[in-house]
């Protein structure tokens, strides 16, 4: 009897053994399936818009649909980056609006996350409660009450705003609850002796932020500032609200200007190569800003929710 249980026993620990390795290697593969559709889903509008770039009128227009450009037409690149329209648009969209606006958010949200984190003073953490309760708000619901605001402000002859960036990068000094909580929980990883050991030391809380903190914090910085400007890089409803001049367009509403006008002319066909290496161009330098800063920008997601 102990004889016949020592001899089954081991074959049913093998088969349960080759069970659990075939589930294993099920689950792997079935995860791994998964990552790569979705990396293809994310993937495949990029390429379908640098093929389309590529391509001529005839390529584009064929069913079945051509993946692959045959021949390539990299003229269309040169055409996009020698047009002065395009031009324009770029030196809006970066010294006009996403330089000021993003420098501005990141000074702004560091020093006010900085109060929150470092300084005591009476009603701190209710005011960042309530900062933070202002991410609820949409911008849809406060965009037409901040219309009429500036609106109200040009005709009191307090500045101009309507038909310039103002409203957008103005209220970028005020900061942003979001940067403001990612910067304030980054500030509560760093030990409150090196805050300590500068005041000791007769540093100011400025002094102590720049010389001592600010070095600290490069990924968290690069977070905000890489979030802050693609947003502004891509913004299409914000600069379509207050801009009303084509000369001032950024990338965004060139973009569909251009489109408004190769479709308005006659009943020649819309020239999407074209549009495609235009709109290819002004995707570049975000994918090219974040190839380059993705480890500092990993880094500093996994280091801001260290400590609540």
């Amino acid at each position: 009897m102990s004889t016949a249980e020592t001899t089954i026993t081991p074959t049913s620990r093998g088969r349960e053994t080759g069970s659990w390795t075939a589930r294993r290697i099920t689950g792997v593969a079935l995860k791994y399936l998964i990552i790569i559709f979705l990396a293809a889903s994310y993937a495949f509008p990029l390429y379908w818009m640098v093929s389309s770039a590529l391509k001529d009128d005839p390529q584009v227009y064929r069913i079945p649909p051509v993946l692959a450009p045959n021949p390539a037409h990299w003229n269309n690149f040169i055409d996009a980056w020698r047009s002065d329209e395009f031009t324009l648009y770029t030196f809006n969209s970066v010294f006009r609006y996403a330089l000021p606006n993003t420098l501005f958010t990141v000074i702004s949200s560091t020093l006010v996350a900085y109060g929150f984190s470092r300084i005591k003073w009476p009603g701190r953490d209710k005011l960042f409660y309530l900062c933070i309760a202002t991410m609820l708000i949409p911008y849809t619901v406060t965009m037409v009450p901040l219309f009429i605001v500036f609106k109200r402000l040009q005709d009191a002859g307090l500045g101009r705003w309507i038909g310039t960036y103002n409203p957008m990068v103005v209220p970028a000094l005020f900061g942003n609850a979001f940067y403001i909580f990612l910067l304030r929980q980054f500030f509560l990883t760093l030990p409150e002796e090196l805050s300590d050991a500068a005041r000791v030391d007769g540093a100011s809380e400025l002094g102590t932020l720049v010389r001592i903190l600010l070095p600290l914090m490069k990924p968290a910085l690069a977070v905000v500032a890489l979030f802050q400007f693609m947003g502004t890089w891509a913004d299409y409803l914000g600069p379509l609200i207050y801009i009303n001049k084509y000369t001032m367009y950024p990338l965004a509403l060139g973009i569909q200007k251009l489109r408004a006008m190769m479709s308005s002319v006659g009943n020649a066909p819309l020239a999407y190569p074209y549009l495609m290496a235009v709109s290819t161009v002004a995707a570049a330098p975000i994918i090219i800003i974040f190839f380059f800063a993705q480890r500092t920008f990993i880094e500093g997601i996994a280091l801001t929710g260290l400590k609540g």
